[in-house]
């Protein structure tokens, strides 16, 4: 999956030759998972149509400030104009990423000096985002001493260029000024974007989902852990960058980023052995399983049939997996769970003691829209030095993401 996945990309275009190419660049934007929005300068138009953009990024396609519509009166049945207000500020801040591609001579010159005479220079202007430009235009041009100095400007202002590549060019001339050919573009983007994820280079290791104990080839013993915690975690920690190892019980949960390496188990045996093979590699564990504290002493090798009017089956202990890495620990930084029903606090305080663990992650069944089977979760935080920080009913989604920016914060 592409690290553009899920982004918001706002392009901008400007008056350049190489506009007609934004076609094909928009198209595998889009193939990257992005959703695109295109803003265009009023020049851009005689290079490359907005029907073609707005059909491609299947959203509307913005170039001036006020969009006329034509409203159909049902009194009069005539049509009645109507202006509609494009707001710069809102494009802005609705981006993850802006792209402007073609960049011309004239539009980084006004970008650098903050020249605000059309749509896409005010939004830029309202960006909060990254922003990446691509260059485009003759060879002279390109090395003219006041469009190196737009060059040296933006960069200072945390802006990225896009190197222009070497070859035709539309005067007929060959050499440097070509803008960047789409997949180029985008393959910037990506590599951009991943060398600047706050857990690239961090592997993880990440448990999810219940444990089933056999007590015979038909019946177990089990818990209602769906795994749904355990598994956005591990989704969110692969989205920032992160190299995940995914230990995961009986679940019929899929993961949505496929560099997620899945270790699929059954039992509290074989996600301890599953643990220990990965641990000694990871800089992080995260024990997010809903793991059986007993197991049947003896398993029937056949079903056991419904005859005498009690059945008295013998428990005992599984192996205690966070423990067991708390004891072994050197440099990982260990976070367990506690899904508590009373004394939370104090029980969550004692596992943090007992396990060796970095931080702990409270769980209560007496908050509602908390435990399993939930889209919700709410948690309290409470470090090894006993730091407590509740935090409000989430989703899980949300809560992943609270937990590994606590791992985030950790490495800083």
């Amino acid at each position: 999956m592409s690290v553009l996945s899920g982004k918001k990309v706002l392009l901008g275009i400007s008056g350049g030759i190489a506009a007609y190419k934004t076609t094909y660049l928009v198209r595998l934007l889009i193939k990257a998972g992005a959703h695109v929005q295109v803003i265009m300068t009023p020049a851009s138009k005689d290079f490359v149509t907005p029907l073609s953009l707005s059909t491609l990024s299947k959203n509307p396609v913005y170039s001036s400030f006020f969009a006329t519509e034509d409203h159909h009166n049902t009194e009069d049945a005539q049509p009645n104009q109507e202006q509609r207000w494009n707001n710069h500020v809102e494009l802005g801040l609705w981006a993850d990423i802006m792209l402007i591609a073609p960049a011309t001579a004239n539009t980084l010159s006004k970008m650098a000096n903050g020249i605000c005479d059309n749509l896409l220079i005010a939004t830029y202007l309202s960006a909060k985002c990254p922003v990446y430009f691509a260059p485009a235009m003759d060879l002279d041009m390109y090395q003219h001493p006041t469009t190196v100095a737009s060059f040296r400007s933006l960069q200072q202002f945390g802006i990225t260029i896009i190197p222009a590549e070497t070859g035709e060019l539309a005067s007929g001339l060959s050499g440097e000024g070509r803008m960047a050919e789409p997949e180029h573009i985008v393959a910037f983007l990506e590599a951009d974007l991943e060398s600047k994820l706050p857990l690239k280079g961090k592997k993880i290791l990440i448990t999810a989902g219940p444990t089933y104990e056999a007590i015979d080839p038909v019946r177990f013993i089990g818990n209602h852990s769906s795994g749904k915690m355990g598994f956005d975690i591990a989704n969110s920690a692969a989205a920032l960058g992160a190299t995940v190892f995914l230990v995961a019980g009986p679940t019929t949960l899929q993961v949505k980023q496929p560099s997620i390496q899945v270790i699929n188990v059954t039992s509290a045996q074989q996600m301890y052995d599953a643990c220990h093979v990965y641990f000694e590699q990871v800089d992080v564990a995260i024990a997010a399983a809903a793991v059986a504290d007993y197991r049947p002493k003896t398993v029937a090798t056949q079903k056991i049939k419904k005859a005498a009017d009690n059945l008295v089956i013998e428990l005992e202990k599984t192996k205690d997996i966070l423990a067991s890495l708390g004891a072994i620990k050197k440099k990982q930084f260990l976070i367990g769970f506690a899904l508590e029903t009373e004394n939370e606090i104090e029980n969550a305080k004692a596992k943090i003691q007992k396990k060796n663990l970095d931080l702990i992650v409270l769980n209560s069944l007496q908050d509602l829209g908390a435990g399993f089977k939930q889209l919700t979760n709410k948690v309290t935080f409470i470090d090894k030095n006993y730091t407590i920080e509740p935090m409000a009913l989430k989703s899980k989604e949300a809560v992943a993401e609270d937990i590994l920016n606590k791992v985030i914060d950790h490495f800083r």
